[in-house]
């Protein structure tokens, strides 16, 4: 249908128009419809699946948070990732812009960019992390490969021979690791030089949250390397910054192949997997498992964190977002799946190795990658090219996960206070600090966030408008499945899931250590402070807008904004014509109260 109606469509060109460089000559557009594609797949696709979904679904029992994860993701996360999509396309507004349509619920936006603040400050320690270990690689003997180092243990158990030669055949690795199995050993619980190397050696972890000790050095200054290269990436316009992604959201895919075909072939690779892939029923029933699958879902797909609607709305106006959410969002998730099975063959491997269980092979948190990931580069030939080649391909990720800012002051200074906040993440407490922030700041916002934007769209703006403003610019309507899930599915499963987390609520914990009850209280007040923008920015409009009555200032507020619609005049046709422009949408009032009751229940109760 699309092509019969817009047959001169070229990279989303309106039809009929003089073909020029840019179709929004003020903003700028995407290069090519590829660039967009492979720069969401960058954005979307990085260590949300190399890093976090591996984690998660070890620390849910494997099997037991797959079944919530595409749960989640069919009912919520397609839906959403297409909404956020159409929204910045059709307006050609950020992440606050777009709030136009209904200028009452602009917290919202305000509240993606607290989100993505928090992300940004803990997102580039991980990012940092892997440029530590890029830099340790350059090396012909990885640190991480023997026990014989000062950080290690009488625990350490390693897979490669020390006294052979570093890049001996894999045959040979084999061999020697299974002199080391058949050895008789006498410990509690052996551990690997790679997980060693993390806790003793990268981290050197403290005994307590509140205990910092000092700052790790040669962690502070790759954050430093890593805010540097966000601020080169944040002063690059759209067209450049394309250009880019070519390389850096294809080559990991590379590395990952690379480490799946070795990780399959280690002894003891089947028993990971299949504890990957068999669920532990009595978890499906936990509802952390699937608030921690809804939070993954969002983390990943990256919606509620404004980047999203951002990209899109360099879009060209009828460009086919639809197809682009369904090939990025499944191209996401397969892409986490593809991960889980590189780790938990390293897992199975390690675990068969150690003469363990695989759920007790290594920590239960954000540290487990840099455990995995390393282990399984120590038995590839030429192990310190692959592992240089396997964190490059992590660090490339930075550079498309940012929205683009054109003032090099204010990147700058966005850069500064960006490293300067993530200096406490590199002392000796920073892991418990990184795990907090990702499970408060990263969690339960995100839901709240993309619950409360479906409610406007649909409810408040309507979901008959939005269903032709979508038509409009696609040449179709959204399809039916999608159509019930933003108007009823989506909200309804993510409020369920809210209530339950709180209801079966369980302090985090970082292996046995447990978190103190005012470290959680600053995990609370980090997942509230980005949905309480929310109703305030809604109180302070209610208040400012015009009106004799509350009823009255409450339904302008709603209203949407004059300017709201396509950015061009050439696109605004139909209701949103010149003739048109002081026509209104009517707003349901008693929606707007029933939310606002259930906004300030949900914050109650999160508080409590």
């Amino acid at each position: 249908m699309e092509e019969k109606q817009f047959p001169g469509i070229l990279n989303g060109a309106v039809p009929g128009e003089s073909v020029k460089k840019d179709e929004n000559s003020r903003r700028g557009n995407w290069g090519n419809q590829i660039e967009f594609v492979l720069t969401s797949v960058g954005y979307a696709v990085g260590l949300g699946n190399v890093w976090r979904f591996p984690y998660l679904c070890y620390r849910n029992g494997g099997g037991a948070f797959m079944l919530p994860y595409f749960i989640m993701l069919i009912f919520c996360g397609l839906p959403l990732f297409f909404l956020e999509l159409s929204f910045g396309q059709f307006a050609s507004l950020g992440c606050l812009g777009v709030w136009k349509i209904s200028p009452m619920f602009k917290g919202v936006g305000y509240g993606m960019m607290v989100v993505s603040t928090y992300i940004g400050i803990y997102y580039n320690v991980v990012i940092c992390i892997a440029f530590y270990y890029f830099f340790m690689s350059m090396t012909n003997l990885l640190p991480w490969t023997y026990c014989n180092n000062s950080w290690n243990t009488p625990d350490c158990s390693g897979v490669v021979d020390p006294n052979s030669y570093l890049n001996s055949s894999l045959a040979n690795a084999t061999r020697s690791l299974l002199t080391g199995v058949s050895e008789v050993v006498n410990r509690t619980k052996r551990t690997s030089p790679s997980e060693e190397y993390w806790k003793h050696h990268v981290l050197d972890v403290s005994d307590d949250i509140g205990n910092f000790g000092e700052v790790r050095l040669p962690i502070l200054g790759c954050l430093a390397v890593s805010w540097f290269v966000v601020f080169l990436c944040l002063i690059r316009g759209v067209k450049s910054s394309g250009k880019v992604v070519y390389f850096t959201a294809t080559f990991p895919y590379v590395v990952l192949t690379i480490l799946f075909i070795r990780g399959i072939t280690l002894e003891g690779a089947f028993n990971g997997i299949k504890y990957y892939l068999t669920p532990q029923w009595e978890k499906v029933l936990d509802a952390k498992v699937w608030g921690d699958a809804a939070s993954q879902i969002f983390y990943s797909l990256g919606c509620a964190w404004g980047g999203l609607i951002t990209m899109a709305s360099y879009n060209k106006f009828h460009n086919n977002c639809f197809r682009d959410s369904i090939i990025i969002s499944i191209t996401n998730c397969a892409t986490s799946v593809y991960a889980g099975f590189v780790i938990f063959s390293i897992l199975g491997f390690m675990a068969h190795h150690l003469n363990v269980p695989v759920s007790e092979v290594a920590d239960h948190g954000p540290g487990l990658a840099f455990v995995a990931y390393p282990e399984a580069l120590t038995l590839l030939p030429i192990s310190p090219l692959w592992s240089l080649l396997f964190f490059s391909s992590v660090v490339d990720e930075i550079g498309t996960d940012w929205i683009i800012r054109n003032k090099t002051v204010v990147t700058l200074t966005v850069a500064i206070l960006g490293f300067v906040l993530g200096v406490p993440l590199t002392t000796q407490a920073g892991i418990y600090w990184l795990l907090l922030m990702d499970n408060y700041a990263a969690s339960f916002s995100l839901v709240v966030i993309s619950c409360i934007m479906c409610i406007c769209v649909m409810h408040v703006y309507g979901h008959r408008n939005y269903f032709k403003d979508v038509e409009m610019m696609l040449g179709f309507p959204p399809p039916l499945f999608f159509r019930v899930c933003w108007r009823f599915i989506s909200p309804v499963i993510i409020s369920f899931i809210l209530v339950f987390t709180v209801i079966q609520y369980k302090p985090i914990t970082y292996n046995d250590y447990v978190y103190p009850g005012w470290s959680l209280a600053i995990g609370f007040s980090m997942a509230l402070s980005s949905v309480i923008c929310i109703p305030i920015y809604a109180l302070y409009k209610i208040s400012s807008s015009p009106g004799a009555t509350f009823k009255e200032r409450l339904r302008h507020a709603c209203r949407p904004h004059p300017k709201w619609g396509p950015a061009l005049q050439e696109h605004r046709t139909g209701r949103y014509a010149p003739m048109a422009s002081e026509d209104t949408v009517e707003v349901p009032l008693h929606i707007v109260k029933a939310f606002i009751s259930i906004l300030t229940y949900l914050c109650v109760m999160s508080v409590e």
